[in-house]
C-alpha cells in the first residue's frame, strides 16, 4: 500500500506504517530530534551562556525543569494529531475564528522578521570562518540554500540531516563543556531549586525559552510525515519525544557549564544577541588554540541552520495547513501540504523578503508588532493544548490526566508571566 504523508507525498518507497514494529523502536527516532534541533537556536545558546556566566550553576535546575515543559508541549501537540487523527490548526479552528485572526497575522509577522533574524545568525560563524565574503552575502546564500533543499527534499533526507546537525552541537558543546572540566560538586548543588538576586527573569527565560518556538507546533506534522498517523504509535511518539529532549537537556546543561567555568569565574561579559558567540569564541582560541575555537564555530553553524532549516520545513506546512484550513475551509485531509502554493509561497517569505532587513535593521514598529505577537504565542500553545486534550474532541482514553494538565498549567502559568514581562518592556 502507498504511503502518504502528513506533507502530502506519496511515496511507494515506504511501506505502510499503519501500526509499530514489535523491534528496533529505537532506530525510529526522529521527528522529536527535529523539533529539538530547530527550536534550539544561537539566540538560545547565548542565553544559557549569560546565565552561566552571571549566575555560575546556580540556575541548572531551570534548565532541567524546562526540557520537562518542552516535552508536556511537544508531547500533548503530538498525541492530538495521533488521536483525532486531525491537525493542530483543525484543532484551534474548532475553538474559533478568533484564532484565525492571532495565527495568521503572528505567522505572516513573525515569518518576516525571524527570516532575517535566522539568516544572520547563520552568517555570523560562515562570516568568522571564510571571511572572503560579507555578512550579509553569507546570510543571503544561507536562506537561498535552505529553501532550495527544503522545497526540493522529502521528509526522510529532511530528518537525515537534521539528525547529523544535531550530532554535530550535541559532540562539540558536550566535548568542549568535559574540557572546561566542570565542577561536579557545584552542578549538584545546582539542582537544587534556588533563585539568586536579580535572576528571576532569567530563571524564568531559561526554563520557557530553550527550545520552545512555533516548532514545537510542528512537532505533530512531521510526526505524520514519519509515517505514525493513529493512536497505535502514541508509545514510540513518547519515547521519541522524551529522548529528544533528554538530548536537549544534555546540551542546555553542557552550555551553562561553559558558561560557568569559563565565563562566570572570570567574570568576562558576553555581548547580546547571537554576537555573544563569538565573544565566546575568542576566549576558547585564547584558552585552547585555535583548533578548539574553529571546531566550536563548526558547532555554532550546524546549531543555526537547523533552526533555519527546521523553520523553513516546519512552519511552512503549518502556513500550508493554515491555508488550507481557516481560507479554503477544508478539514481532516492533509495531503499535498509541501506541494501546494501556500507552502511555497511560505518558503518564498521566509527568505526573500526579509533580506530587505539585512541591509536596513528591523523597523521600531515592526520590532514592537513581533516581539507583542510572539510573547503570546507560548501561552496561546500551553492554554489551547489544556482545552483541546481535556474536550471531547479527543477520545477519552487519550484525553490529558493530572501529570500532563499539571505540566501544562506550570508550562501555560510560566508563559504567561513571561508575557506579561515582554509587554511591560516593550511599552517601557
Amino acid at each position: 500500500m502507498a504511503d502518504v504523508n502528513t506533507s502530502g507525498n506519496v511515496s511507494a518507497e515506504r511501506p505502510d506504517l499503519s501500526a509499530p514494529p514489535s523491534r528496533g523502536q529505537w532506530k525510529l527516532i526522529g521527528p522529536g530530534i527535529v523539533a529539538a534541533a530547530t527550536g534550539v537556536g544561537a539566540g538560545d545558546l547565548v542565553a544559557t551562556l549569560i546565565a552561566g556566566s552571571r549566575f555560575g550553576y546556580a540556575l541548572l535546575w531551570a534548565a532541567v525543569i524546562g526540557c520537562i515543559v518542552k516535552i508536556a508541549l511537544a508531547e500533548g501537540s503530538a498525541r492530538y494529531h495521533l488521536a483525532t487523527g486531525s491537525t493542530m490548526l483543525d484543532g484551534w479552528r474548532s475553538l474559533g475564528r478568533w484564532t484565525s485572526w492571532y495565527f495568521g497575522l503572528y505567522i505572516i509577522v513573525w515569518g518576516f522578521v525571524y527570516g532575517a533574524t535566522a539568516m544572520s545568525a547563520t552568517a555570523l560563524p560562515l562570516a568568522a570562518l571564510f571571511p572572503i565574503l560579507p555578512l550579509w552575502a553569507w546570510a543571503m546564500i544561507s536562506g537561498l540554500a535552505c529553501a532550495t533543499f527544503v522545497a526540493f527534499n522529502r521528509y526522510e533526507m529532511f530528518e537525515n540531516v537534521m539528525k547529523v546537525l544535531i550530532g554535530i552541537m550535541f559532540v562539540i558543546v558536550v566535548g568542549v563543556a568535559i574540557m572546561v572540566v566542570p565542577n561536579l560538586g557545584a552542578a549538584v548543588t545546582g539542582l537544587i531549586p534556588t533563585i539568586p538576586e536579580g535572576s528571576a527573569i532569567y530563571t524564568l527565560g531559561l526554563i520557557g525559552g530553550v527550545g520552545g518556538t512555533i516548532t514545537m507546533a510542528s512537532y505533530g506534522y512531521w510526526v505524520n510525515a514519519k509515517g505514525w498517523r493513529t493512536p497505535a504509535w502514541m508509545g514510540i511518539m513518547r519515547l521519541d519525544n522524551r529522548v529528544a529532549y533528554i538530548v536537549t537537556g544534555i546540551f542546555v546543561i553542557a552550555m551553562l557549564i561553559i558558561g560557568a567555568e569559563m565565563l562566570y569565574t572570570a567574570q568576562i561579559a558576553l555581548s547580546t544577541g547571537d554576537r555573544g558567540l563569538l565573544d565566546l569564541d575568542r576566549v576558547l582560541e585564547e584558552r585552547f588554540g585555535p583548533f578548539v575555537s574553529k571546531l566550536f564555530l563548526v558547532g555554532f553553524f550546524a546549531t543555526s541552520v537547523s533552526s533555519i532549516l527546521g523553520v523553513w520545513n516546519g512552519v511552512s506546512l503549518l502556513f500550508a495547513d493554515f491555508v488550507r484550513n481557516h481560507i479554503h475551509g477544508e478539514t481532516g485531509t492533509r495531503e499535498g501540504l509541501e506541494k501546494t502554493p501556500a507552502f511555497r509561497f511560505y518558503l518564498f517569505w521566509l527568505t526573500i523578503p526579509p533580506m530587505v532587513l539585512l541591509y536596513f535593521g528591523r523597523p521600531f514598529l515592526l520590532v514592537i508588532i513581533y516581539g507583542a505577537l510572539g510573547a503570546f504565542f507560548m501561552p496561546f500553545l500551553a492554554l489551547t493544548l489544556i482545552w483541546l486534550l481535556n474536550s471531547s474532541r479527543v477520545p477519552k482514553e487519550w484525553r490529558s490526566g493530572w501529570l500532563s494538565n499539571g505540566l501544562l498549567g506550570i508550562a501555560a502559568l510560566l508563559f504567561i508571566v513571561l508575557c506579561i514581562n515582554e509587554v511591560i518592556g516593550l511599552v517601557a
